[in-house]
């Protein structure tokens, strides 16, 4: 079950320094780093090196890639440096693979980050489980489909532990109170808003549509989704109708780098109404900027209110981190707070056994990637 060679391993590391978790803390395995400045596994192991989850300590990065046939491809050097001042400064330990981590010593809760490759997830969380994670913290949307996540769920299930999702937007401000004008302004509508900053080109879109196979509505767009399926009682079986906004929406079909053509929408703007008599609208742009924002509108369009990620308390935060670590994709910066916010919550319910108070569960990611693979055709054959 557990590498007889990983004692020796991790004995190495002894003379220098490992990481270890204390009390009420989880022991963090990160599984999936990626690449510097631009893998979301980086951030997160940036937030947990700088103690800002105090409930968290990261002990392990997995990182099959960077720690293998990718070290000397794009990438490999700042991986080497990134591990080589992780190791000296933090005492955190590097493994190619999950089956090298030495089992937790008694008494430890330990907990799997898993941020690596979507079509990864199904395996990589079973390993987890293997290797004793009694906490499991998916990187949306999870898995590639939703019988791949259904079956993780249930062996997750069986094997008694707990699978929790990193839908951070579930938790945004901006998300909050979007929703709290709504709830006080009776008959408004809510539009959420998801913006990135790729370039409008053919070459900079198919480079996305390559890296992001699964699409824009199990990438991009799935944080929105969760938050139909969490606040909008959004089901395959309560949608009445997803009706596009043709003039907003495109789709493309553009080669990625490998030559390799790929279709998906660069931009998409949908409202759904349900069964259950509620509507709530959808937009996301691959090309729309780095501000995300929801907005509540009257009956007859005009809107209301606006609150918008990052806010003017954000942009002060933003500013720091762009100067810490320039270079880097800048949605890590404009949720920066909110991904400090899941993983502690996360954390804590790990060590601690404390409610994970907004975390979406992997129930929620089942059904939100249900509707994710029912809307594609729908919406696509709105736009033929």
């Amino acid at each position: 079950k557990f590498s007889s060679t990983t004692t020796s391993l991790v004995k190495e590391h002894i003379n220098i320094m490992v990481a270890t978790a204390g009390e009420g803390q989880a022991e963090v395995v990160l599984v999936g780093c990626g690449c510097p400045l631009r893998g979301m596994g980086w951030y997160h192991a940036v937030q947990l090196l700088g103690n800002e989850c105090p409930s968290a300590k990261l002990c392990y990065v997995v990182e099959p890639w960077f720690m293998g046939g990718g070290a000397s491809g794009p990438g490999g050097a700042e991986f080497a440096e990134f591990q080589k001042s992780s190791e000296a400064e933090h005492g955190v330990v590097f493994l190619k693979s999950l089956t090298d981590l030495p089992e937790p010593a008694e008494g430890t809760k330990r907990l799997a980050l898993v941020s690596g490759r979507t079509g990864d997830n199904p395996h990589l969380l079973k390993e987890a489980i293997a290797h004793g994670c009694s906490t499991i913290y998916l990187e949306k949307p999870g898995a590639p489909t939703v019988g791949e996540l259904e079956a993780m769920r249930d062996f997750a299930k069986e094997s008694g532990v707990e699978v929790l999702m990193g839908y951070n937007k579930n938790v945004c401000k901006y998300v909050s109170r979007a929703r709290d004008f709504a709830a006080a302004n009776e008959g408004s509508h809510v539009t959420f808003v998801s913006n990135n900053t790729y370039e409008s080109t053919a070459e900079s879109l198919g480079e996305c549509f390559e890296r992001n196979a699964e699409g824009m509505l199990k990438n991009m767009a799935i944080h929105e989704l969760a938050l139909l399926v969490s606040f909008y009682d959004v089901t395959v079986e309560n949608i009445a109708s997803a009706k596009v906004d043709k003039e907003f929406s495109s789709m493309q079909t553009l080669k990625g780098p490998s030559g390799k053509e790929w279709t998906d929408f660069d931009k998409i703007k949908f409202t759904i109404t349900t069964k259950t008599g509620k509507e709530v609208s959808v937009q996301a742009d691959r090309c729309g900027g780095d501000t995300s924002y929801a907005k509540v509108s009257d009956a007859d369009g005009n809107e209301l209110f606006r609150h918008s990620m990052p806010d003017e308390e954000d942009k002060a935060n933003v500013a720091v981190l762009e100067a810490k670590y320039p270079g880097a994709m800048p949605y890590f910066f404009a949720q920066d707070p909110d991904y400090i916010t899941v993983k502690e919550r996360v954390s804590a319910h790990c060590s601690k056994g404390e409610e994970a108070t907004g975390i979406a569960t992997v129930d929620i990611a089942v059904e939100t990637l249900r509707v994710a693979e029912y809307l594609v055709p729908v919406l696509s054959e709105q736009l033929a």
